[in-house]
Parts: C-alpha cells; structure tokens; sequence
C-alpha cells in the first residue's frame, strides 16, 4: 500500500526506536495529528500484573484535572423521589421503568449510567446489554450510589473509569487533540499516578511495563516508564 505525502510527513518527525518523556510525547501527538476533526487522545498503559486473579484486576475512577473535551451523557436509573435531583445535576436523561424497557430493545446512546442501589434488582438483568459496553452501574466506579448529584457532577466534571483487559493493558482517553500539550500531560500524569497508587501488594517485578500515546488516526508515541514515576 503508497503511503501518503501526509504519512510521510508523520513519520519525518518522529525518531525510530525512540522512547519519548511525557512532556515530549503531549507536544509531539499534535503536531503529527492528521485528522481536520478534534481527535481523541488514548493513552495505553500496560502494567505488571495478572488480570486472571481476582487482587490484580484492576479497575477504578479517576478525575482528571483538564476534564475529557467530551460532554458525557448520563442516565439516572431511579426512584422518583431521587428524579428531581439528578436532573438540577444535569443528568441528560433521568427515569426507571421506560429506560429499562428502552435499552431492552436495544438503546445505548448513552456515555455512562448511574443508579441508586434500590433499584438495582430492577437493571441487573440489563447487565448482559450494557456489561459489554462497560456501562453497567458499578458500586466501584461511584456508579451506584444514593448520592445521585455528586455523581452526575463528577461524570459531566471530567470523571472517567478504566479497567484492566485480558491482555494486562488499561487503555483510556485523557482529552482532545485541540488540548495544550501541558494539559494532556497533566491528564495522563493523574490517571498513572492513580494506577501507581492502586498498585496491588501481590504484582511482582516491574509494574509499569510500557505506556504509548495516540491521537485518533495517528501513530502510536512509546513513552519513557521513568519519566512518569
């Protein structure tokens, strides 16, 4: 396959075999972006540990500092003496009943879902829909909760959730392509200092194992493990 002038243009900048500092890698993700939209930036973070057992599956929440640029939307799956609350919160979409039978028949236009735990006898049959989607009500990401509005405040606030996957890997976005070079930054540096606190007392040997940046569309930036500790 010809790679295009814009490709070649890609690759003139970046160094081969080389590992970047977080610092350098959050500069260089814009400059070599090629999309005319505003892309998303990833960053994939594989760490030291057995996802097989239970201690080292990693998975958790993080605030990060700059926000996503994304404007998440949030489903409140409650009573109706909680509705009221979580709308003023700015929940885009708030209800029981019709939103179950809603995603039952297929809907998940939706970014994350929040529930209070009385109604959760009611929704855990919608676990094989949304599981997949990772959008399942979890007590451990603060999805199940009674406190419906800080919810909803710390989603639309830049709140996202992360989980390890088969592979030992937990790959998230931290912001947008149209972010300043510090702010991405300052969004990864928080979501790995967040996995380095939740290291867990049974991973042995190194447990950053290798971190790569990437904008959508764009190549992948190997990150240097020591500049980030």
């Amino acid at each position: 396959m010809a790679i295009t002038k814009k490709r070649k243009a890609v690759e003139a900048k970046l160094e081969k075999n080389k590992t970047y500092s977080l610092t350098e890698a959050s500069a260089l993700v814009k400059s070599i972006n090629v999309t005319k939209f505003d892309s998303s930036v990833d960053v994939h973070i594989r760490l030291g540990v057995d996802p097989k057992k239970a201690d080292q599956a990693i998975r958790g929440t993080v605030s990060l500092p700059h926000g996503t640029g994304k404007t998440k939307r949030v489903l409140v799956l409650c009573t109706p003496d909680k509705e009221a609350e979580a709308r003023a919160a700015g929940a885009d979409f708030v209800g029981l009943d019709e939103f179950v039978q809603k995603i039952e028949q297929g809907w998940t236009d939706i970014d994350v879902v929040v529930a209070t735990p009385s109604v959760m006898p009611k929704i855990g049959k919608l676990g094989k829909i949304l599981g997949p989607r990772n959008l399942m009500p979890n007590p451990k990401t603060g999805t199940v909760t009674n406190d419906v509005a800080n919810a909803v405040n710390e989603v639309k606030g830049g709140k996202i959730a992360f989980k390890i996957d088969k592979a030992g890997i937990i790959h998230a976005s931290i912001g947008r392509i149209s972010f300043a070079p510090e702010k991405i930054a300052e969004n990864a540096q928080e979501l790995i200092n967040t996995l380095i606190r939740m290291k867990p007392a049974t991973a042995k040997g190194t447990y950053l194992k290798g971190i790569s940046m990437a904008a959508t569309m764009s190549p992948g930036l190997s990150i240097d493990t020591k500049s980030v500790g």
